[in-house]
């Protein structure tokens, strides 16, 4: 330590020990004040969340997330184009033989007795398809898809309804000569026969379909109709 010379060196030497002392004194007292204002804050979240008990490191288990399932959207897009290009509007019908002026058409393979079957009413009508105020375009969807609803159903006789044209331009049928075009384009058919007047007569035609159990009874079996169940399946 260097030598103090004079009284005045003493004085400078004990100031400078001063103000150590206070810097001291100073950071001492503000570490005080933050430990005390940050047990201050500990209380105050303590006393607002409650009681809270810590978790053990490990213990939790991740939380499953239920994932939502795919939605075949480009399987519905399919779909719906197989139901537009599977029925024609320019298919010409007028080259199936087994077609007459009556409305009525069997497939190869299929007795006459069951078109007459039909137009006698035999087969009890189990479901209907009304295309009554359908545009051309809405009604030959809807026909596809009801044939094949009711064949997967296990459905065989079916009525479809196309009305008489009263209420279209030069009270035409337009959709009656559609319905006969598209109907025999569908492999669900079998035979098809203007309806019964009591069944709707020139405004409805009554479809025998394919059967879906091969162990049912061939077309053109005799049976006896049972009480008619008429169904409106849920319009698409």
């Amino acid at each position: 330590m260097t030598a103090l010379r004079s009284l005045s060196d003493l004085q400078v030497v004990k100031k400078t020990l001063a103000d150590r002392a206070a810097a001291a004194a100073r950071l001492a007292a503000e570490a005080r004040a933050a430990a005390a204002r940050d047990k201050r804050e500990r209380e105050l979240f303590a006393l607002t969340v409650g009681p809270v008990q810590p978790l053990r490191r490990g213990s939790s288990e991740p939380v499953a997330r239920s994932q939502a399932e795919p939605l075949p959207r480009q399987r519905e897009l399919d779909e719906a184009a197989v139901l537009r290009e599977a029925i024609s509007d320019e298919f010409d019908v007028e080259s199936l033989l087994e077609t007459d002026d009556a409305l009525s058409y069997r497939r190869k393979g299929v007795g006459p007795e069951v078109v007459r079957k039909l137009r006698r009413g035999v087969w009890s009508i189990q479901a209907q398809l009304d295309l009554h105020g359908s545009r051309r375009d809405q009604a030959r969807e809807q026909l596809g898809a009801f044939l094949r609803e009711s064949v997967r159903q296990g459905l065989r006789c079916v009525r479809v309804v196309h009305g008489k044209g009263n209420g279209s331009p030069g009270r035409e049928p337009v959709l009656k000569s559609k319905v006969k075009t598209w109907l025999v384009q569908k492999d669900e058919v079998m035979a098809f026969a203007q309806a019964r007047a009591a069944d709707g007569g020139h405004g409805a035609v009554l479809v025998l379909l394919r059967s879906s159990d091969p162990h049912s009874a061939a077309p053109g079996a005799r049976q006896e109709a049972p009480a008619a169940r008429k169904v409106r399946p849920a319009q698409p």
